[in-house]
């Protein structure tokens, strides 16, 4: 290799590494401040009480129901269909006018801000559909708003898988439901479950949207109907009307310790799943 390609390959080697290095370091540096702030402020009680005065006293416990409810929720409705949408468009259908359209408005929805998948939610499922404010009304728009994301995730997944796998399964004797159940969804499953896992993390994090279509009640919800108040939405009313600033760093401690939290499980469940599969 000539002197010039080892020097340009050394600079843009260094380059990158501290690319990566400085992402890293502002990545860590939300978290240990968030940590900081809001761990001492952490504890069963607070964990385990429901809020009193507005969220100035008390805990967060049905807060935490509530953002169970409506981001598990919203993956159940959205993971199949983004599963089975991206399944079609890969082994059910050949590149034609109908799927570039499909992906092109799942391009679209994916860049659409999350405020007018909350007006639209506002207006169609809470007004239209007579919903109300509720944990189905939030989920349903939270599904609405991660559902291109699982959709385009599910199908690049998909497309990795090598073609010689489904051969080899048709040779066998296989159709074709059993050729991409039993061998092209095993073997693309991790990129599938990281699609979903994105997705719940953007559920969970997810405030304008929550906002206007779950609304902001601070009780433990009973039915799919109740509104509920989530983490994120917890943190913004806190923190933007001045409640208290202690109770808000520690709901953001809690809200970032649960996306890591449900990050590392997810990725221990799929490298056991690859490593029992392979």
């Amino acid at each position: 290799m000539r002197p010039i390609a080892v020097h340009t390959q050394r600079i843009a080697t260094t380059v990158l590494w501290t690319l990566a290095g400085l992402t890293i370091g502002v990545l860590l540096f939300i978290i240990g401040f968030v940590l900081v702030r809001g761990l001492p402020h952490i504890t069963l009680e607070f964990l385990t009480a429901a809020p009193r005065s507005m969220g100035r006293e008390g805990g967060v416990f049905p807060i935490i129901v509530g953002t169970i409810c409506v981001a598990g929720l919203a993956i159940l409705i959205a993971g199949p269909v983004g599963v089975l949408t991206a399944i079609y468009l890969t082994e059910y259908t050949r590149p034609s006018r109908l799927t570039a359209v499909i992906r092109f408005g799942a391009d679209c929805l994916a860049g659409i801000p999350s405020i007018i998948f909350g007006l639209f939610g506002f207006v169609f499922f809470v007004i239209r559909l007579g919903m109300g404010p509720s944990i189905l009304a939030g989920a349903l728009t939270l599904s609405l708003m991660v559902l291109p994301t699982i959709i385009r995730t599910s199908e690049e997944a998909i497309r990795a898988v090598p073609l010689s796998y489904r051969d080899v399964s048709y040779g066998l004797g296989s159709t074709r439901w059993q050729m991409v159940m039993r061998v092209v969804i095993r073997s693309a499953l991790p990129g599938i479950g990281t699609g979903i896992i994105l997705s719940l993390g953007r559920s969970i994090s997810e405030t304008a949207a929550v906002m206007l279509t779950a609304g902001s009640a601070l009780n433990l919800p009973r039915s799919a109907y109740d509104s509920v108040r989530t983490l994120a939405l917890h943190f913004y009313i806190l923190s933007r009307e001045g409640i208290s600033m202690e109770k808000a760093y520690a709901t953001a401690a809690v809200l970032v310790l649960s996306i890591l939290g449900i990050n590392l499980l997810a990725y221990w469940i799929m490298r056991r799943f690859i490593a029992r599969v392979t």
